[in-house]
């Protein structure tokens, strides 16, 4: 079983936070992969559905962000989930508004949600990474990540919750690198290649015609 995990704060208050976008990647993907209604347990809401045909547990704890550990440690230990089994989905200052990363183990950078969730089950568990960007002043952080997203944020940010739903399976079949590449395509779309102008019949093109002096 794969435990889903979603870091956020509970609370119509803080719903539309930037911390809160792991609750929002969350609630994409249980909508989307037609999961069990939420319900209350282990310190948070829980969902559970199938994904890419793995059984999945989705998790939203609500202990806020500080305390995340103890409902994850909750849910792991009643189904005996080792940290491999695990995917916490949750905001990230390093990374521009937009940007993903998948990365397993490491430290927690300063995030309150993922120091929890280490002090309880260690550090060897997956994260996806979701940018909100960094508002250039340490003194300004608290406030950047419990302000709610901009509405000029609306269109990357719905966008990425749409691939992240779209390319689950391939997280719950740990294919990280092909989930990456999805993400990428879908978030930095190649750019059209200008069509190349027709030629002359002579092969010329729409190169101009030169003189005898080579003008």
């Amino acid at each position: 079983m794969l435990l889903l995990v979603g870091l956020g704060n509970p609370g119509s208050g803080y719903a539309q936070n930037r911390h809160n976008i792991g609750f929002m990647a969350v609630d994409v993907i249980v909508h989307r992969h037609g999961f069990s209604p939420w319900r209350r347990k282990f310190q948070g809401e829980v969902a559970e559905g199938t994904i890419g045909g793995r059984k999945v547990l989705a998790l939203k704890p609500l202990t806020y962000m500080n305390e995340s550990g103890r409902a994850v440690q909750a849910a792991a230990t009643f189904y005996r989930i080792s940290p491999a089994q695990i995917l916490v989905l949750h905001d990230d200052m390093d990374l521009a508004p937009g940007k993903v990363r998948l990365k397993i183990g490491g430290g927690h950078g300063g995030h309150n949600g993922l120091r929890s969730i280490q002090a309880h089950l260690g550090p060897d568990f997956r994260r996806l990474r979701l940018g909100v960007g960094h508002p250039g002043d340490r003194d300004r952080v608290i406030g950047h990540v419990l302000n709610d997203f901009a509405k000029a944020d609306r269109d990357w940010l719905d966008k990425l919750l749409d691939v992240i739903a779209d390319e689950a399976p391939r997280l719950a079949k740990n294919d990280d690198a092909g989930f990456m590449n999805r993400v990428a395509l879908v978030m930095n779309p190649p750019k059209p290649k200008k069509p190349r102008p027709p030629k002359d019949a002579d092969g010329a093109g729409d190169d101009k015609e030169r003189t005898d002096d080579g003008v």
